[in-house]
């Protein structure tokens, strides 16, 4: 079961840097940077200058740039010196809003709340992780996390409360005003409610006390909390990691699909494509403004157009025992899963994509708009692209239940978490950065 807590959240002091709204960032993989350059010049304390670490000119004894990571932990240390962070004196549970409208134009609000969880094994009724991951932003996230001694950005799980129990007792407090309340560039609405009120917390921790946490964003994070748990050793403040946790029964959860743009088809790609889409598949032509498939489960469909003949087509497995046949050592939930089936039988059996490929991108972009996924393709960018369904929500759960994971951009939870609301510091078992 998992181990949900109250925490003592470190946390920026407006009245050192001024409006929140300057100091927060989007999660550090979506930063460019220009993007970074912009942030930084919001505010010095913009989190992206420790969370998304840069080297700088000047390293010790002038011999060329200082080590990111540990200029990153200076600057987080000299921050709390200076009073830009402070430290609850006592935990609490942070309630958390978010107004956003849809990539489907929909208004909708997604609630959660902030809390520390201990950090377990993967395993039936602990934690989840539902996508595979790869050692590169592991190794980043782990450099530091040594030098801050902190989790500088939550994680974002997923847990049953089908009463919705542990808002109802969160709910009350939303009616003072917010902590914080910053709209982001995309418009999005966050808001955040301390909530020290004991019974509030125990509310909380018994809505969550037997729930299995399954990680929608941040799996990269979570895996680098364990493996730096396991290095430090014993037990302590880094047994546990920041997470906002929301109900899988949240009528503001949504997910929303992640299309895959192809280069490199050369003429023996292009017609092993066609021919396992002959094979396969039923194709039929439709208006462009139809290419994305509508929400649903059962028989993969796909949104597909090819640079070369500018058609949009809509394609649909002519029958499931064709997905079956192609991932016999696959649980039933994986073989009805969209980008497996598409991942084994047109990316790796008929493209020759290897796992490295998918795992690092090669040959392959993905896009979460339709009309960027186009107009990559009408430009010549890339040859083709395949438009995804929505994973629902469900299919996540039972895939993930299965003890499986899914390719790399299955899932695509909208919008995201800020970094910098909250942090969670670890305790001090030392400076060790390498």
């Amino acid at each position: 079961m998992a181990d949900v807590q109250p925490l003592r959240a470190l946390r920026y002091d407006p009245a050192v840097v001024g409006p929140l709204a300057n100091v927060v960032a989007p999660p550090y993989d979506v930063i460019d940077a220009a993007q970074r350059a912009e942030l930084l010049a919001r505010s010095p304390f913009n989190v992206v200058a420790v969370d998304l670490p840069r080297a700088e000119p000047g390293g010790t004894g002038g011999q060329g740039a200082q080590d990111p990571y540990a200029a990153a932990g200076e600057l987080f240390d000299s921050w709390q010196a200076q009073g830009a962070l402070v430290r609850d004196d006592a935990p609490a549970v942070w309630a958390h809003t978010q107004d956003y409208t849809g990539p489907d134009g929909r208004a909708r609000t997604r609630r959660g709340f902030f809390c520390r969880v201990r950090i377990e094994d993967y395993g039936p009724g602990r934690v989840r992780p539902h996508e595979r991951t790869h050692p590169g932003p592991k190794e980043d996230r782990l450099r530091l996390t040594r030098a801050t001694r902190a989790n500088t950005s939550p994680i974002f799980s997923l847990y049953s409360d089908p009463r919705q129990a542990a808002w109802q007792a969160l709910a009350p407090a939303t009616g003072r005003p917010p902590w914080a309340e910053i709209t982001d560039s995309d418009g999005t609405v966050h808001r955040l409610w301390r909530v020290g009120d004991a019974g509030a917390i125990a509310a909380v921790h018994a809505a969550a006390r037997d729930a299995e946490l399954l990680i929608a964003d941040g799996h990269h994070r979570y895996e680098t909390m364990h493996a730096y748990a396991q290095e430090i050793g014993g037990d302590g403040d880094h047994r546990y990691i920041l997470m906002c946790l929301v109900a899988l029964e949240d009528p503001g959860l949504t997910v929303f699909p992640t299309h895959r743009l192809i280069g490199g088809l050369d003429d023996a790609r292009r017609q092993a494509l066609a021919q396992a889409l002959e094979r396969d598949f039923d194709v039929v032509e439709v208006p462009v403004g139809e290419i994305a498939p509508p929400p649903g489960r059962g028989r993969l469909q796909l949104g597909y157009i090819d640079g070369r003949e500018q058609r949009p087509l809509r394609l649909t497995l002519k029958d499931q025992a064709i997905a079956d046949a192609a991932l016999p050592g696959h649980s039933a939930a994986y073989r009805q899963l969209d980008t497996g089936v598409l991942e084994t039988l047109l990316l790796k059996n008929a493209l020759g994509y290897s796992d490295e490929d998918v795992a690092h991108f090669n040959g392959l972009f993905y896009a979460r708009d339709t009309a960027e996924a186009l107009a990559m393709v009408r430009s010549g960018e890339y040859d083709a692209a395949f438009l995804m369904r929505p994973t629902p929500v469900e299919q996540v759960r039972d895939v993930a239940a299965a003890g499986e994971n899914m390719p790399p951009k299955s899932t695509f939870f909208y919008p995201k978490l800020l970094t910098g609301l909250l942090f969670n510091p670890l305790g001090d078992p030392g400076r060790s950065v390498s």
